[in-house]
């Protein structure tokens, strides 16, 4: 199952209390002061994991709580501290504040780490009050309390290229054909239901990721199909991709469709390089193709003619893809 948001409280551990105490030992009948210090509490870390690709984890667990630092002992000995915690997220992974909506960091690279909830700091016996003119403080402090945050995660996928065409495009089929990914493929709308990654090798020791986004139809910023819950997928890429069907009855009309859903969901995707595939073409007589490639699209963008079912036209659009990335 893919989950792209989740919600979470956290909370660090708090410290422990100082204490007081006085040493007590045989034929020391009036022994100073020797309570020791509070431990600290447990931190709470989150870190990014590229073994991870979804937040589905945080439907399950959403309370993550470090333990608290333990009191401190006689003869001085200091409580022990609690064990910090670590959550693991996928890389992409936004955090905000859910109450403020403010943003507290964006884990992209593997290992990329925050202490989100610094554990309470652990409180002072008595030995620590102790001083020439006061030989037998009858003082000590409590340890800090933790912190505690509801918290809102947001997943990003990380890709160069995001595939976007109206439903039944063929995006899940030519990510299947350039990559080792098997989305499920159907011949009707609305197959894809949720993002897919694929990795293309294009020669050795170069690749490049793509992202299958579900399908968009006019009015998915309003909620209609599949709405735009998956866009936020495409933010982070490079190039844009539009997928066009060579038999539908407007493929320019079908464009500007695409081109408006993204406008409306946010304007800067729009002006991310953009590259366009007229898919399907092994469907069309010569005579259909040459009407096709009189269509002119805005900004004389490049047109590429494929079929992922013969592989028409393929190698040359990974080759194009990888260039511009590069």
């Amino acid at each position: 199952m893919f989950i792209d948001s989740a919600k979470i409280f956290i909370r660090s551990g708090d410290g422990g209390n100082g204490i007081i105490h006085w040493r007590r030992e045989k034929f020391i009948p009036k022994g100073g002061p020797d309570g020791g210090n509070g431990g600290k509490g447990g931190d709470v870390f989150i870190r990014a994991n590229k073994q991870l690709s979804t937040l589905l984890d945080f439907k399950y667990k959403r309370k993550y709580i470090a333990k608290n630092g333990n009191q401190g002992e006689g003869s001085n000995k200091e409580g022990k501290s609690a064990h910090s915690i670590t959550i693991e997220v996928p890389c992409g992974t936004i955090i905000r504040n859910f109450e403020t909506k403010d943003l507290i960091t964006d884990l992209i690279v593997d290992g990329d780490e925050i202490i989100i909830a610094e554990g309470g700091r652990g409180g002072r016996g008595n030995s620590e009050f102790a001083t020439p003119s006061n030989r037998a403080p009858r003082i000590c402090t409590p340890g800090t309390k933790g912190f505690e945050l509801n918290l809102e995660l947001e997943l990003k996928l990380l890709a160069d290229v995001g595939l976007v065409g109206l439903p039944n495009a063929g995006k899940s089929t030519l990510i299947s054909t350039i990559s080792h990914a098997r989305p499920k493929i159907g011949s009707y709308p609305f197959t894809t239901l949720v993002p897919n990654l694929g990795i293309v090798y294009f020669k050795e020791n170069a690749s490049f990721v793509v992202a299958d986004i579900p399908g968009l139809i006019e009015g998915a910023h309003l909620g209609k199909g599949l709405g735009i819950q998956f866009l936020r997928h495409i933010e982070r890429t490079k190039i844009l991709l539009y997928l066009l069907d060579s038999t539908s009855p407007d493929i320019l009309h079908d464009y500007n469709i695409l081109k408006r859903e993204l406008v409306l969901f946010k304007k800067d995707i729009s002006t991310k390089l953009s590259m366009i595939a007229i898919t399907k073409i092994d469907l069309l007589d010569e005579k259909e193709k040459s009407k096709l490639k009189k269509i002119k699209f805005p900004k004389a963008m490049k047109v590429h003619f494929i079929s992922s079912a013969i592989r028409e036209g393929i190698d040359n659009l990974v080759s194009q893809l990888w260039k511009n990335l590069t």
